[in-house]
């Protein structure tokens, strides 16, 4: 008996204490200040030139609630919350019935998220899953519940949400998809918009149309279940295929999307930035896009494209900031939202050589250093052989120099470089670039066996277009609250890491890849499009079995460009081809009109005209090319013949 009336005491009090605990949540929520639903989590980004080019999260384009469809409101009700207009922020029965079913099926099957708890998650920047962010977020949803009437939640949380290809809010949504307003839109138009925001990539109908359209079908058989379309109306949808506009008023290029989602991953990764869109009212982002450069690279890879399949991704860097002027992850951001320039890792072929032959200029080997190119196994440690072949089995089967060997990139000189070098220099120039990657201690580094991504590995070659000061890759200038104040803004450092006399020389030495005068036993490897440029460019180019890199620069301009296929797909004749000409045309096209610059010779460097390929004195000017040396490192055999003239 005592023990009863214990248990009931304790029951009173409990819930006496849990009623004065929610009083005082909701009077705390009561007496926050009001959030303004126009203006928390806008997020505006900008070009270099100060012109907005993409609005997210919340628009300057809002719909008020009378201005957008029912169909579209009963839609969206029915799947994502349909006691919306009876809680006041939490759906208690359908958190239970989540808890069960996520417990029973041992895993997450069922949300219960409502529009307001998602509303709230809209509008912050970060995406931590942590229980103080699940908290917070608990208490805004609580003083949005307090501050609002639920129409006024139900138009924030349409005019904000993601419905895939950059289109934050229906009106956006609704002229990208179907070229009309919100209130224009039919009901299954209405539907289909309805089932995108559950995952945007995958469910909106420029992506994949039979992917939307399953959704759809649940989004509807929802309004029927609700009582929101008639049984007649349900079995009458859908008949006949939906048509899709997809297209933008203005800025429509297919990959600009790609250099909007590299900014929002750089926005996450900056700790200057606050928590949520809501401390700050809003975040302009001002980044260092040049939108000509961007027009123009994606003009080129639509002009030559030759394949549905193959992919591609593009970065152009500034040398004398790091800033990315252009940046493409894909063919189409319409059919794969995957950026390639920011989240895949590809073996980056010869590319890597450039890397080699600095360490070995900064190691006392200079153009003129030999080594014989001819088939070659390997002996390396724990008794294993190693057998590299060059491209096409072609072989000089004599001494070629160091300049010869990066404009045929060949691969037995450099592997026979690396192991003189040690294992460990060419990795240690890499990184002092700025390539953040682990590189392992093997033989067969030079010729590119380690994958990077592409964004990372632009850095080391910018330093190197920079004349050896460091340049790490950015997108992102500054970024400022709504009011305009500065909450983050890059620093500029001018840090010399590597030697300017050997960054000169290794980037005279990338331009004999266009070179003629180097034909030999083979040709320079890009030779090809020599007749398409302009300018004076250190190029180098990279092959594996799947991929395809060409990447050149000079003082003012640097461009990487990767083509293969996801799937690991060989890379044809065809492929190189195609991925040389995007190189070569962007970057002339980007060039043309500009007063461009090559490297100014230092002092200290010195050039003399030898035979291109074995770098003996020589009379032919046909096969005369100039070698640079540091003073005082020229060969013995040429020391005679021009020291003396030099002094």
């Amino acid at each position: 008996m005592r023990f009863l009336k214990f248990s009931i005491k304790s029951m009173i009090f409990l819930f006496v204490a849990f009623v004065i605990c929610l009083i005082g949540i909701y009077t705390y929520a009561y007496l926050s200040p009001k959030l303004d639903l126009k203006t928390s989590g806008s997020l505006y980004i900008y070009d270099n030139d100060e012109n907005l080019i993409y609005q997210g999260s919340s628009s300057n384009e809002w719909a008020n609630i009378e201005d957008i469809s029912p169909n579209l409101i009963n839609a969206v009700i029915a799947i994502e919350d349909k006691n919306f207009y009876n809680h006041n922020g939490f759906d208690y029965l359908r958190i239970a019935k989540a808890m069960y079913l996520n417990i029973k099926n041992k895993d997450i099957v069922q949300g219960a998220s409502t529009i307001s708890q998602q509303y709230i998650k809209n509008l912050y920047l970060d995406f931590d899953k942590t229980w103080s962010r699940k908290i917070e977020e608990a208490f805004l949803t609580l003083e949005l519940e307090v501050h609002y009437e639920k129409d006024d939640i139900l138009e924030g949380y349409l005019n904000t949400i993601n419905y895939g290809h950059g289109n934050y809010g229906i009106v956006n949504a609704a002229s990208f998809y179907f070229n009309k307003k919100p209130s224009e839109l039919t009901l299954e138009e209405a539907i289909m918009l309805a089932g995108v925001p559950k995952n945007p990539s995958k469910y909106n109908p420029v992506s994949n149309y039979a992917e939307c359209l399953n959704r759809a079908k649940l989004v509807a058989s929802a309004m029927l279940k609700n009582n929101l379309i008639t049984e007649e109306t349900y079995n009458n949808l859908f008949k006949a295929e939906i048509p899709i506009y997809g297209e933008r008023k203005d800025n429509n290029l297919q990959m600009l999307m790609y250099y909007q989602d590299a900014v929002l991953n750089e926005l996450e990764n900056t700790p200057e930035i606050p928590k949520s869109f809501i401390d700050s009212g809003g975040l302009k982002i001002y980044t260092t896009l040049d939108m000509d450069a961007q027009t123009k690279l994606e003009q080129n890879i639509l002009k030559n494209k030759v394949s549905d399949d193959a992919q591609i991704a593009n970065v152009i860097v500034d040398p004398h900031t790091g800033g990315v002027l252009a940046l493409t992850g894909g063919m189409n951001y319409a059919t794969s939202q995957y950026n390639r320039a920011i989240s895949s890792k590809r073996q980056v072929g010869s590319t890597m050589k450039s890397f080699l032959y600095y360490a070995a200029l900064e190691n006392n080997l200079t153009m003129a250093s030999t080594f014989t190119s001819e088939a070659t196994t390997f002996n390396l440690s724990n008794n294993k052989t190693y057998s590299p072949t060059n491209a096409g089995d072609l072989y000089a089967n004599k001494e070629i120099t160091m300049a010869a060997a990066i404009a045929f990139s060949d691969n037995i000189y450099a592997v026979k470089t690396n192991l003189f070098l040690g294992l460990d220099k060419m990795i240690e120039v890499a990184n002092r670039t700025g390539i953040k990657e682990h590189f392992a201690e093997i033989a067969s580094l030079p010729l590119g066996t380690t994958e990077l991504n592409i964004l990372d590995y632009a850095s080391g070659y910018a330093t190197f277009a920079a004349g050896g000061y460091e340049r790490n890759t950015y997108l992102i200038e500054r970024i400022e609250d709504a009011e305009g104040n500065i909450l983050y803004e890059r620093k500029h450092e001018n840090k010399l890491v590597l030697n300017p006399n050997y960054t000169y020389i290794l980037n005279e030495m990338l331009s004999n890849t266009t070179n003629a005068k180097f034909i030999d036993y083979t040709s320079p490897t890009a030779l090809t499009i020599a007749s398409k440029l302009s300018n004076k460019y250190a190029i180098k180019t990279g092959t594996t079995p799947a991929d395809y890199w060409i990447i050149g620069y000079d003082e003012d301009i640097l461009m990487l460009t990767w083509m293969g296929y996801d799937e690991d797909k060989k890379v044809t004749q065809e492929i190189r081809k195609t991925a040389r000409n995007i190189w070569a045309d962007t970057i002339e096209d980007v060039t043309k009109d500009k007063e461009m610059h090559w490297y100014e010779t230092p002092k200290n460097v010195v050039a003399i005209p030898l035979n291109a390929v074995t770098g003996k004195t020589t009379n032919d000017k046909g096969k005369m090319a100039l070698y640079y040396f540091v003073k005082g490192t020229e060969p013995g055999y040429l020391k005679e013949e021009y020291v003396a003239s030099m002094e």
